[in-house]
C-alpha cells in the first residue's frame, strides 16, 4: 500500500500527452505548419493529440488534414519519441509517421491557431532553430532522412470500429 492509500487519499495519476505527427515529403520539400503558440509563430510537422477511441494512424491522417488541408496516405511508421516540455511542463509521447500528399483542399479552414501550411526544405526547417515547436520536429525529419521506416503493421489497434 502506498502512502496515499494509507492516508485515505487518492494518488494523482501521471498521464503523458499522446501525440501523432507526420513527415509528408514532396521531392526535397516537407509539409509544415506555422502555428500560433502563446503569441509566437512556431513551425511543426502536421501534428496533434490522439482523441478518445481513435487509432494512431487515423489520428495522424486527421491531424494532417485539419492542420494543412491535405489528405495524405501513410507509407510507414517512423517511431516513438518521448520528450518533456519545460515551457508547458508536459510529458509528450509522440508517434511519428511518414506519408505522401494525395489531395489538397484549399477551401478548407485550418485548425484554430494554424496560421498557414507551407512546404519547406530540410535546410529551411533546420535554419528555423528557435522557431521550431520542439526538438522533436528536427529529430523526426532526421530519423526519416536516415531511412528509419517501420511497417504500419508495427502498430496494432484493438479498437472495435477503427482497426489498424
Amino acid at each position: 500500500m502506498d502512502e496515499y492509500a494509507a492516508a485515505g487519499e487518492r494518488a494523482e495519476i501521471w498521464c503523458p500527452h499522446v501525440t501523432v505527427a507526420c513527415v509528408v515529403a514532396d521531392g526535397d520539400r516537407f509539409l509544415m505548419v506555422e502555428e500560433n503558440i502563446r503569441g509566437e509563430l512556431r513551425l511543426n510537422q502536421p501534428a496533434g493529440h490522439l482523441e478518445a477511441g481513435e487509432a494512431l494512424p487515423v489520428a495522424a491522417c486527421r491531424e494532417a488534414l485539419e492542420e494543412t488541408g491535405w489528405e495524405i496516405a501513410l507509407d510507414c511508421f517512423i517511431g516513438v519519441q518521448q520528450w518533456h516540455s519545460t515551457v508547458h511542463d508536459h510529458h509528450i509521447v509522440r508517434f511519428a509517421f511518414a506519408g505522401r500528399p494525395v489531395r489538397h483542399h484549399p477551401e478548407r479552414d485550418l485548425d484554430r491557431g494554424i496560421a498557414r501550411a507551407l512546404w519547406m526544405t530540410y535546410g529551411e526547417v533546420a535554419a528555423a532553430g528557435a522557431r521550431l515547436r520542439s526538438p522533436l520536429v528536427l529529430t523526426t525529419l532526421d530519423d526519416w532522412l536516415a531511412g528509419q521506416r517501420l511497417p504500419l503493421a508495427t502498430l496494432r489497434s484493438l479498437l472495435p470500429t477503427l482497426g489498424t
